[in-house]
């Protein structure tokens, strides 16, 4: 494709690469690391990337990062997932070390910033059962305390709280105000006495869960950033969820269709690969076309922030590289079934997989419908 990548960027993307082709390469080595698709995330996988510095790529070096850009970091995303690494749990984890990196406090920072380096998972947990999209109805509540906060409440859809150290809790302090204001974000350990994690069975396997906090006290200084600003905080760290997600299907796309092409090339029907019938190369060539137009888009954003000045908020350039993305790895791993035709619906060949992989990608991290509506927006609509 053709976007410009430094001499260290392709380096780190050859990396990355070797090192999936060496310690997870065939589709039998990847179900026995995720127990057939139902666990995707290996931790065994995860702690040895740890060990060669690359989960810490984008945090500061005083935490025992890398310190170094958006473009690095969609680098290794994309990479990671197009090599189909299981790794499901850094994503959530740089959503949440972004936000204590920005607000936290330098004890908070030390704790989880250094245990991303080291190869923990985090988790943030913002939807409720009514709350979703509308991030300002959430009602799940904390109450101060003579030694800090007591949590009460449910939420849901929180991905990978179940193999977190931490989670990073939204929950409403005060009623006072509008819906958006009195919203305060908190630490709180997995293990917290009073919180109750139950995984939800989905296409996808083990990724999500509801949370129930009965009584789950806190002390004082597990409030990240200042009380009654959750909501600005969240806003802050939304572009950087959207651009995760928007380097993951990046990757999750190039693997859909370079798989495609890799079958169409040898499958044969009437005497010929069937990649050569001009219906299906006329497909390809459009597919080839889109992906190559998103990558230039996802790529682009990326230099964009990091040649901004810091604190500079894209929400529409955000949201377009993630819209973008996630519809287009959507489309392709359903290209890819269509193509492969009963072969794409058989587990043996993984397009299945990259399928249920991809749809969800439009709905968690804000709908398709919502970055449309913020896109819309941003033009004065």
């Amino acid at each position: 494709m053709p976007v410009t990548l430094t001499e260290d960027q392709a380096d780190l993307a050859n990396a990355i690469g070797e090192f999936c082709r060496r310690e997870i390469g065939s589709k039998e080595r990847r179900d026995e690391l995720t127990g057939g698709g139902r666990h995707p995330h290996s931790d065994e996988i995860y702690r040895k990337m740890a060990g060669l510095g690359w989960l810490g790529i984008a945090a500061p070096e005083e935490y025992g990062g890398a310190g170094q850009g958006m473009r690095e970091l969609l680098v290794f995303l994309e990479e990671t997932a197009y090599n189909q690494a299981p790794i499901s749990g850094f994503g959530t984890t740089v959503i949440t070390a972004a936000a204590v990196e920005k607000f936290g406090t330098d004890a908070q920072k030390q704790e989880l910033l250094g245990g991303m380096c080291r190869g923990d998972v985090l988790s943030i947990s913002m939807s409720e059962p009514e709350a979703g999209s509308d991030v300002g109805g959430l009602k799940c509540r904390a109450t101060k305390t003579d030694t800090g906060w007591r949590i009460d409440g449910q939420k849901t859809w929180c991905s990978n709280a179940h193999i977190a150290s931490h989670i990073l809790l939204v929950a409403r302090t005060s009623t006072e105000g509008g819906k958006h204001d009195g919203l305060t974000m908190f630490v709180v350990p997995a293990d917290a006495p009073g919180l109750t994690i139950r995984g939800i069975e989905t296409m996808g396997g083990k990724e999500v869960n509801d949370l129930y906090f009965d009584a789950c006290e806190l002390p004082a200084d597990a409030v990240v950033g200042t009380e009654g600003q959750g909501w600005r905080q969240l806003m802050a760290g939304l572009n950087l969820e959207r651009m995760i997600l928007a380097g993951l299907m990046l990757g999750l796309a190039r693997r859909a269709f370079d798989d495609t092409v890799a079958y169409v090339k040898e499958r044969t029907q009437f005497g010929r690969p069937v990649g050569s019938f001009q219906a299906m190369r006329h497909r390809i060539a459009d597919n080839a076309t889109e992906l190559a137009a998103t990558r230039l888009l996802v790529h682009d954003t990326a230099r964009t922030i990091d040649e901004a000045e810091p604190g500079a908020l894209f929400p529409r350039e955000a949201s377009m590289a993630k819209l973008k993305a996630t519809e287009l790895a959507k489309h392709l791993s359903l290209e890819g079934m269509q193509m492969l035709g009963g072969y794409g619906y058989a587990t043996e060949y993984g397009m299945e997989r990259l399928l249920r992989q991809s749809v969800v990608s439009t709905v968690y991290g804000g709908t398709s419908e919502i970055q449309r509506d913020i896109i819309g927006k941003s033009y004065g609509l």
